[in-house]
């Protein structure tokens, strides 16, 4: 039997539907090698990409620390450094003001009586700090007091 080749173009759905066969094919294929790989190998990238992060991490918080350190070190310096300036230049107004004073006003001034209501801030005043000394007092007695008592358990 003789056999002919007859060459036959195909039309057109059937080539559309044989390439959307092969892309079907293909995601088969690639869902099944996903899922070898996700069975053999993914345990061991999931790891490695922890312990990366885990590194990464670990430098991000020591580089973020190191710079916080320094942040406030440098805040520090300069709060001491302004306190100190601002403490000298009042000194030196409250110096500069106090001579100035004694310098105007004659030597021997009238003693002048304060409003009631100054010398009572005063009288309050000298009555807190009474009634935080005695309070300073009884803390004191307490202590003692639970000092001896662990003393005689003891």
């Amino acid at each position: 039997m003789a056999y002919t080749n007859t060459s036959r173009t195909a039309p057109a759905g059937e080539a559309l539907f044989a390439a959307s066969r092969q892309v079907w094919l293909a995601s088969l294929g690639a869902a099944v090698v996903t899922r070898d790989w996700a069975q053999n190998e993914a345990g061991k990238v999931f790891r490695t990409l922890v312990k990366e992060g885990t590194a990464v991490e670990s430098r991000t918080f020591r580089l973020v620390g190191d710079r916080i350190e320094t942040s406030f070190t440098a805040a520090n310096s300069l709060w001491r450094q302004a306190r100190s300036t601002v403490t000298q230049t009042v000194k030196q107004v409250a110096d500069t003001a106090t001579t100035l004073v004694r310098e105007t006003l004659p030597r021997n001034l009238p003693k002048v009586d304060l409003p009631d209501a100054f010398q009572a801030s005063a009288r309050g005043k000298r009555a807190a700090k009474a009634r935080g000394a005695r309070a300073a007092k009884g803390a004191k007695r307490a202590v003692k007091r639970g000092a001896k008592r662990a003393t005689k358990r003891a």
